[in-house]
């Protein structure tokens, strides 16, 4: 449906994957407090509405709410299966056999499913030999596990080094990547599209501060209260980028989210996995592959893009908040 409307579909290791994915951190999990309401009822319609807009890729992990987001995808796809490309994450606290198996396997329960179609390590672990990690790997591409491997938050050595060492593709890197983070473009992006893999962009609307919702005046609670981007020195930086978004939503009659997230979506071999708060949003996610910004209007946005310049707090916010997600991870794990 949507490749008849010209979406260029995302190609790699003979997978066609819409642009535009969901990502689900935010099923079950407490630190976004949506609430039970919005785990029971919303997040499965957003699945599936994602589903009937051509959206393929879903995006979980086990960590995510200790595995309560597994659980709502799967009952979500428990009849359409077979329309998503299901990816997954390893919390790589001993990424090796037989941990990383019985570690997978514990997530097919919870998915409701014989195999993923992608198994993602969550984040390097640098005290386990890549040649270990590889091996784990192998055996559950070989058993059926998962179709494909991929990486998240890893370098482009640490990238190549487990695709050496697995003498196979690792399919995608899972990076943050928005129009206010654009470190993968600096050695990832090229290398996957020189390669033919793929990188998926979270945080592509860097929390909703690239939504144009919040301005020195008018900050976010919650998660998004605790991160350096929503500081009044920094939403007053993004102001100049947030202008052009709006200037550009309004000639297309499109959000300014919709236009950060059609920015990305037009390099190729990016897919975006942003989440939704409510079937509204999921539905503006899915369209903003539609959008057909020209030349000049990315070019605008890249140039607002390369201005922004927010406090080195932001760098120390997100290590912090990263530490504190770890520490809470941790904890749970040992529960």
């Amino acid at each position: 449906m949507k490749e008849e409307k010209g979406v260029r579909l995302v190609e790699a290791e003979g997978v066609r994957l819409f642009p535009v994915g969901l990502g689900t951190w935010q099923f079950g999990s407490g630190e976004w407090g949506y609430g039970t309401a919005y785990a029971e009822h919303v997040a499965p319609r957003i699945v599936e509405r994602s589903l009937d807009l051509g959206v393929d890729v879903i995006d979980t992990a086990e960590i995510y709410g200790f595995g309560r987001s597994e659980r709502i995808v799967g009952a979500a796809l428990a009849r359409r299966r077979d329309e998503a490309f299901l990816a997954t994450k390893l919390f790589p606290v001993l990424p090796v056999e037989p941990v990383a198996g019985w570690r997978a396997r514990g997530s097919l329960r919870r998915l409701a499913t014989d195999h993923v179609d992608l198994y993602q390590l969550h984040f390097p672990n640098p005290v386990v030999p890549t040649r270990r990690v590889a091996d784990a790997l192998a055996a559950l591409l070989d058993a059926g596990v998962t179709r494909h491997v991929g990486v998240s938050n890893y370098s482009l050595a640490n990238w190549q080094s487990l695709e050496e060492a697995l003498g196979r593709p690792v399919l995608s890197n899972q990076v943050r990547y928005s129009l206010v983070d654009r470190a993968a473009e600096r050695e990832l992006l090229p290398w996957a599209q020189a390669h033919g893999r793929v990188i998926i962009a979270y945080s592509p609307l860097a929390q909703g501060l690239l939504s144009g919702r919040y301005g020195p005046s008018r900050r976010p609670t919650g998660l998004r209260a605790r991160s350096g981007a929503f500081r009044p020195e920094n939403l007053a930086a993004a102001a100049p980028l947030l202008d052009v978004l709006r200037e550009i939503a309004s000639a297309h009659g499109v959000t300014p989210a919709q236009v950060a997230l059609a920015w990305l979506v037009r390099r190729p071999n990016v897919v975006v996995i942003p989440g939704a708060s409510s079937v509204e949003q999921a539905e503006q996610n899915a369209a903003s592959a539609d959008i057909e910004l020209s030349a000049a209007e990315d070019e605008a946005l890249t140039l607002a893009s390369d201005a922004y310049r927010p406090a080195r707090s932001v760098v120390r916010a997100r290590a912090e908040l990263v530490g504190r997600r770890l520490r809470r991870v941790l904890d749970g794990l040992r529960a």
